[in-house]
């Protein structure tokens, strides 16, 4: 059993970007797709394809970017 959806779409998708982006579209974009799904994209070029994952993996993936102190900026 896969947990991937069988289609995604995201044509009428609600897309944000985080608060602290600046308008240089230079940042992420996310979108709930479906229930516990989210989209990502690069707001550079919002025609190319997303990435889909579940919340438990975004959730992960937003974690592992966080420093030892909590704060963002684990990433050096």
């Amino acid at each position: 059993m896969s947990d991937r959806p069988a289609q995604l779409t995201t044509s009428a998708t609600e897309w944000r970007r985080s608060s602290r982006s600046t308008g240089m579209n230079n940042c992420v974009e996310t979108a709930l797709v479906a229930p516990g799904r989210l989209a990502v994209r690069d707001s550079k070029d919002t025609s190319r394809a997303h990435l889909s994952l579940s919340g438990a993996a975004w959730a992960a993936f937003v974690t592992s970017l966080r420093g030892p102190d909590g704060r963002p900026g684990g990433l050096s």
